[in-house]
């Protein structure tokens, strides 16, 4: 899925909730890490790069906005989605002052929740920058499904554009032949035998590496390919 490298830290301390909220935010594709309190979340913080924080403001130890507020002090900028009971004009102001880029209150639909997240990610720039996968000369453009390789635009058939997006995914992993039937043909892979893969991988090569330069694709003896 387009948003399964996007890290989603939520921090909320009732857990039907959390659950709730990781549930929504895992179906649309986002990896999500869940706290009921801020104790680890700053040693999570040193060890991980999230893309953005939903924060829960009541609650135990340490309040949500003190905690936010804290974080900028030492230098994170991770973008902040308040959750809260409180919605009064002043308690929003708080929220903001110890920023917080957006704020909602509780309760809320999942669907806004699922919104809200897409507009701030999209403003941050982490959508931008995940529907774009560059390596070494190639640079795939996965909204409009183009390619260019060296500044030059290549025609990729979709299930050729599908095949190199695989490969783009697992850099120097060995991938089976069957993981590739099961990624880029689907539900049509049951008919297609291990020629028409290695055929499909040839074409792709031809087209993104004529001259072989690069040496994009290896063979992997009793395994399939690997991209690197």
């Amino acid at each position: 899925m387009q948003n399964e490298n996007i890290e989603i830290v939520v921090i909320e301390d009732e857990e039907d909730i959390l659950e709730l909220i990781e549930y929504h935010l895992s179906k649309e594709g986002y990896a999500v890490t869940g706290f009921l309190s801020t104790e680890n979340v700053e040693q999570f913080l040193e060890e991980e790069t999230p893309s953005l924080m939903l924060v829960d403001r009541n609650l135990p130890g340490m309040e949500g906005s003190d905690f936010v507020a804290y974080l900028r002090e030492i230098g994170y900028d991770i973008p902040v989605i308040f959750l809260s009971a409180k919605d009064k004009e002043s308690e929003l102001e708080e929220g903001f002052e110890a920023g917080g880029d957006d704020y909602m209150s509780k309760p809320f639909s999942p669907k806004e929740l699922t919104l809200r997240v897409k507009a701030l990610l999209k403003r941050s720039g982490v959508l931008q920058k995940q529907q774009r996968i560059k390596y070494k000369l190639l640079t795939m453009d996965l909204e409009n499904k183009a390619l260019t390789v060296d500044g030059q635009s290549v025609l990729l058939t979709n299930l050729e554009f599908n095949l190199l997006h695989t490969f783009m995914k697992n850099i120097d992993k060995a991938l089976t032949r069957d993981f590739l039937r099961d990624e880029v043909w689907g539900s049509d892979g049951e008919g297609v035998n291990d020629n028409a893969v290695n055929v499909a991988i040839n074409r792709l090569k031809n087209k993104i590496d004529p001259k072989n330069e690069q040496n994009y694709f290896h063979p992997v003896w009793g395994v399939g390919y690997k991209f690197s």
